[in-house]
């Protein structure tokens, strides 16, 4: 099997349906596309990078906060408080160096989302580690297909 063949479609709708349900349960198009973002920066998925990239740009998310998404936690009053606690939960998700979200990063966003919005967003960071790690497996370059 090519790696250009490994993805049954299956269960890529699967996974279509599960990344759909989070991004509406979550309510914030922007705060989405940044998680996503962040996520596929720690994982080198261009192919996703890419396609997020373009959506937060047509939800109209400024230049400024792109390019500095990777170092959101210096660039101090562009990101809110509730996508920085957003932010913190993706990259502790996504690296888990130390087996487990650290407390303290979960504490921060349960105090800032409701416990549905919570849900929806741990359920996002880790429906986009899925498709990151799809895609770089299968090298899907920016702009390929996803199927």
């Amino acid at each position: 099997m090519s790696r250009s063949q490994l993805l049954d479609q299956k269960v890529f709708q699967a996974m279509q349906a599960v990344s759909a349900a989070a991004k509406k349960g979550l309510g914030d198009p922007v705060l989405a596309e940044l998680v996503m973002i962040r996520a596929s920066q720690i994982n080198h998925c261009a192919f996703c990078l890419d396609m997020h990239l373009g959506i937060a740009r047509q939800n109209g998310e400024s230049q400024d906060r792109i390019q500095l998404l990777d170092a959101w936690e210096e660039a101090e009053g562009l990101y809110t408080e509730r996508e920085r606690a957003a932010l913190a939960l993706t990259e502790a998700v996504t690296v888990l160096t130390d087996g487990f979200v650290p407390d303290e990063v979960y504490d921060r966003a349960a105090k800032l989302f409701e416990e549905a919005e919570l849900a929806h967003l741990v359920s996002l960071i880790t429906v986009i580690n899925g498709w990151n790690r799809l895609m770089v497996t299968r090298r899907v370059p920016p702009g390929g297909g996803q199927s």
